[in-house]
C-alpha cells in the first residue's frame, strides 16, 4: 500500500498544512480523499463573484486532483458540499447536475460560513477507482 500526497498548487495547502487530495493506493483499487476545495482559479488567485462560476472552478480543481490521483469523477462515490447561503443552491445546482447528474454519488449539502466572505461554496470529495 503506498500514500501519496496531492497538491494543486494552492498557497492555502502549505500554509494551513493540508494536502489538496490524498490517494492511497491498495490491492483493491485506489482510494482518493479530495480536500474541502473552494471557487479559487489558483492560476489567477482569483475568486469569481458568481457562485455558479465558483461551483465550476471548485469542480475543475476537484477533477485535476483525482487525474493525478488516477480517478476521474466518474469515481467519485461521496460528495459533501457547504453552501454559505442557501440562496445560492438555485445557481449552483445546475452546475452540480451537469457533473454529477449520471454518476450519482451520495451527497450532503449544508448551509454555513466559510473562512473568507468571498467563498460561497466548497465540496468535499472521495472516490474510489478499482483495480
Amino acid at each position: 500500500m503506498s500514500r501519496r500526497l496531492i497538491s494543486s498548487g494552492s498557497p492555502f495547502e502549505a500554509r494551513i498544512g493540508y494536502s489538496r487530495a490524498v490517494a492511497h493506493e491498495t490491492p483493491m483499487g485506489v482510494w482518493v480523499a479530495v480536500a474541502g476545495t473552494t471557487g479559487y482559479d489558483y492560476a489567477k488567485m482569483e475568486m469569481p463573484e458568481d457562485p455558479a462560476a465558483q461551483a465550476r472552478n471548485t469542480l475543475d480543481t476537484i477533477a485535476k486532483a483525482l487525474a493525478e490521483a488516477g480517478c476521474g469523477l466518474e469515481h467519485v462515490y461521496r460528495v459533501r458540499y457547504y453552501l454559505t447561503d442557501n440562496a445560492y443552491a438555485d445557481q449552483i445546482i445546475p452546475v452540480l447536475g451537469q457533473v454529477f447528474g449520471d454518476i450519482r454519488p451520495a451527497a450532503t449539502m449544508v448551509i454555513c460560513d466559510l473562512t473568507t466572505p468571498e467563498m460561497k461554496i466548497e465540496i468535499e470529495a472521495d472516490a474510489f477507482k478499482p483495480v
